[in-house]
């Protein structure tokens, strides 16, 4: 895979987000992506860059309120295969350990 995207999508609220963000994770399962949420956003994988931009604007979309703040970083290297478990692999190697700390 060769675009790896982070995407945050997430009503301006109060309240509790976890059942529109809940809404827009499972946008994600229309499209041709693997998907990874962590607490903070979710990480996308995908072969074509068009694919991941129509997985961002269907989460975006799924997300009920009046307000919806959604933040799309995109990782597309062009010239050589990688994923996101290749990332964290090559940052692994560098500090000899792995790159989450023992809690």
């Amino acid at each position: 895979m060769t675009v790896v995207g982070y995407l945050s999508v997430a009503p301006v609220i109060e309240d509790s987000m976890a059942s529109e963000v809940a809404k827009a994770v499972d946008a994600l399962e229309e499209f041709d992506v693997e998907y990874e949420t962590n607490p903070m956003g979710t990480v996308i994988e995908t072969e074509e860059i068009g694919e991941l931009f129509a997985a961002a604007q269907a989460a975006h979309e799924a997300v009920d309120g009046d307000r919806v703040s959604t933040v799309l970083k995109i990782d597309h290297k062009r010239t050589a295969e990688t994923t996101a478990a290749d990332k964290v692999t090559s940052v692994e190697e560098h500090l000899g350990r792995d790159a989450s700390s023992a809690q």
